[in-house]
């Protein structure tokens, strides 16, 4: 058995948390301003994990986002990422460090240069999770409308909005007009329903995190305890207890 086939422990800690509080997703992602070296910092939800059947040690992290949000060029201007997971029902905190990618719609404008970013990522290791995935063959659109049609009609919803942080034109009152529920369209279903499905899914994008560091502290026991797991050259990961 290799290194890469070993499910890391960190991974193993973060699916029982979540496998007892499943709605315990919320995590901070950072990245640096395209404009300027300053960091910005965003919630987001963690979708689910993904790797390749045969190097589950080498785990990716699935999420989303609105393709027209500043994090977008801010990621393809740098993919170096840290973020930090603070699940407060099991007092435990994850800080990832790894490198970032975006999987667009084929359609849109930034799809051919987010797609050579995911390529460039994968051959930064080319034995990382990632690469394993083989990107050039991998159906990550597939992945993407799998993930998209995962989330409630509400979620989706937000992605019909008008661009995000932009002003409100018209205000409060203007904002009571936007889509409340997308669904996927039926056979018979309207113009605005097929409309508002497309412009949604358009929007939506994959965010996708390859960790290589994961800074783990439990403040449930007493002394508290802390481990730092790094990616091994040979793959797996190397893991040592420090100082809380």
């Amino acid at each position: 058995m290799t290194a890469n086939s070993i499910v890391p422990r960190w991974k193993k800690i973060i699916e029982k948390a979540l496998e007892q509080y499943p709605k315990a997703t919320a995590f901070q992602l950072a990245t640096l301003d395209a404009e300027a070296p300053v960091p910005r910092a965003r919630s987001h939800i963690f979708r689910s994990f993904l790797d390749d059947p045969k190097t589950p040690g080498l785990p990716l992290l699935i999420s989303s986002t609105d393709v027209r949000t500043p994090k977008v060029h801010q990621i393809l201007n740098n993919p170096n990422t840290e973020s930090c997971w603070w699940i407060e029902q099991t007092s435990e905190q994850f800080r990832i460090a790894g490198r970032v990618s975006l999987v667009t719609s084929p359609h849109h404008q930034l799809y051919k240069v987010t797609r050579e970013q995911l390529l460039n990522n994968a051959n930064v290791d080319s034995e990382g999770g990632l690469a394993a995935l083989r990107p050039a063959e991998y159906d990550w659109e597939t992945k993407r409308v799998e993930v998209f049609k995962n989330m409630s009609a509400h979620m989706k919803a937000s992605w019909c909005r008008p661009t995000p942080g932009s002003v409100l034109e018209g205000g409060p009152d203007a904002a009571k007009k936007w889509p409340v529920r997308v669904e996927e369209p039926k056979e018979g279903d309207s113009e605005e329903v097929r409309k508002n499905w497309a412009t949604a899914l358009g929007n939506f994008a994959l965010v996708v995190i390859e960790p290589s560091e994961v800074d783990y502290v439990t403040m449930a026991v007493v002394p508290n305890r802390r481990f730092m797991f790094t990616r091994a050259v040979e793959g797996g990961w190397d893991e040592v207890e420090v100082v809380p």
